[in-house]
């Protein structure tokens, strides 16, 4: 059947020291369905200045509009690591989106935009020592007042959860 190329949206592209994964047709099929292709593009995925809660006095979003393009950031998001957290936090307004949350998402996909061709290196000849990092944000969630955590699993150099 020859080498592995695209598998489930992911483009395998070998290199000298393994193989690096990366979704960039899958980016500019989800640009297009959304109509941001022309959209000006922005160095972070989330803004910082505008907190994210369920009630924020907005008006409400389409909700299947939004958990379609949820879903498919969701999906993203397991070769773009640097995305994960803000999907996941968009991913807690799914059962009542608001403009709010629309607009934080557009955000996220104009950031897609500026980095579409980012993705995972992962490199053939590695030591095989296992590193964790995790990080806590401490009742960060305004609406419960429950605590965020991330973290991060590699195997030498690649990343394996």
């Amino acid at each position: 059947m020859g080498s592995l190329h695209f598998f489930l949206g992911m483009e395998v592209i070998p290199t000298p020291g393994g193989i690096f994964l990366s979704q960039h047709k899958y980016i500019c099929d989800l640009l297009s369905n959304t109509n941001t292709l022309g959209a000006k593009e922005v160095c972070s995925p989330f803004s910082t200045s505008t907190p994210l809660k369920l009630n924020d006095g907005t008006a409400s979003f389409d909700n299947t509009k939004y958990r379609r393009i949820i879903g498919s950031l969701q999906y993203l998001s397991l070769t773009r690591l640097d995305v994960s957290f803000a999907v996941n936090k968009l991913s807690q307004f799914m059962h009542k989106p608001t403009q709010t949350h629309w607009a934080a998402t557009k955000r996220l996909l104009r950031y897609l935009k500026q980095t579409i061709f980012h993705g995972i290196r992962l490199t053939r000849h590695t030591n095989p020592s296992l590193t964790t990092f995790s990080n806590v944000d401490w009742v960060g969630n305004l609406d419960d007042h429950t605590s965020t955590s991330a973290y991060i699993i590699f195997l030498g150099s690649n990343p394996v959860s």
